[in-house]
């Protein structure tokens, strides 16, 4: 029995059909059914039905395939293992919301060069769940408290919001403010939603589904926006709303796969973000700079 049937067999299943299947292997899909089937001649079973909608899972392919899938993740634990050789060089991938990486994150890193001189840092902005089984990623940032029990999780900060606008428009009574809200996947984040029922039918002229973009709505006039702390009080065209909104705030957490922690170049990224969260744990929930810069290890 081959490896390469399973993972073919494997994918197969995930995605229902010969050419899907070929698109995610980068393969043709003519070996994609060539390997299935030298699978099935193996274990002497049927394990998929050939519909013309696609290829459907039999009875014996549905029990067949957890086993397939933790053969799957013992090659990826494998993978993963061989690397611990390697030298504090290397890649390492960081997914983490758009937000922090522009605002926050880059400039930060880029002060602190010296502690991961020797690795090279992928970064991508976004909000989806990003696989560490697959090696999408290697360490994720993400907004709230993460569900996924089989990865390792830390609390790095809070992320504090406010209530930002251009001095002209902060000075219009409340009943002719106007605001900027999110669109899209953004609106459902708990800042927003805050928002949405603060603003009391009051008009909202712009919507956007990027921050960036809603901070640059409120810096051009064109209402008021939730924005965190961090982000606004770097800009000098913003000036925070006086009261007490009690708008939520969000946890900021780092995720890494168990087996990733023994891997240095990985290691080397996660203790330097660990570190730099912390010394900035103010200016991100309360946007009150550290005292002192953050000094070079």
């Amino acid at each position: 029995m081959q490896w390469e049937d399973i993972r073919y067999f494997l994918a197969l299943a995930r995605h229902g059909s010969l050419s899907a299947a070929a698109r995610a292997l980068q393969v043709d899909h003519s070996t994609v059914s060539r390997r299935v089937t030298a699978l099935e001649e193996t274990v002497q079973r049927r394990l998929f039905d050939r519909l013309s909608r696609g290829w459907q899972l039999t009875a014996e392919g549905h029990t067949l395939l957890p086993h397939a899938e933790r053969v799957e993740q013992e090659m990826l634990s494998f993978s993963r293992a061989t690397l611990n050789t390697v030298t504090v060089g290397g890649g390492v991938r960081l997914s983490a919301p758009s937000l922090l990486i522009d605002t926050f994150l880059i400039p930060r890193l880029a002060a602190q060069r010296a502690r991961w001189s020797l690795i090279d840092l992928h970064l991508s902005g976004e909000t989806r769940f990003t696989n560490h089984f697959y090696r999408e990623t290697d360490l994720t940032i993400r907004l709230g408290r993460p569900q996924a029990a089989s990865l390792a999780a830390r609390r790095l900060a809070v992320l504090g919001y406010g209530l930002y606008a251009s001095p002209d428009h902060s000075r219009k009574p409340p009943e002719d403010w106007c605001f900027i809200g999110a669109d899209d996947k953004l609106r459902y984040a708990p800042e927003q939603q805050w928002l949405e029922t603060f603003s009391n039918g009051r008009r909202f002229a712009l919507r956007c589904d990027q921050t960036s973009g809603m901070l640059e709505a409120a810096a051009s006039e064109l209402g008021i926006a939730v924005l965190p702390h961090c982000m606004a009080r770097t800009v000098s065209a913003l000036v925070p709303l006086e009261g007490n909104f009690d708008i939520p705030s969000r946890e900021i957490w780092l995720l890494i796969h168990p087996d990733a922690r023994r891997i240095p170049r990985i290691q080397v990224m996660a203790d330097l973000l660990i570190d730099l969260f912390q010394h900035y744990a103010r200016l991100l929930e309360e946007g009150v700079p550290p005292p002192d810069l953050f000094s070079e290890k």
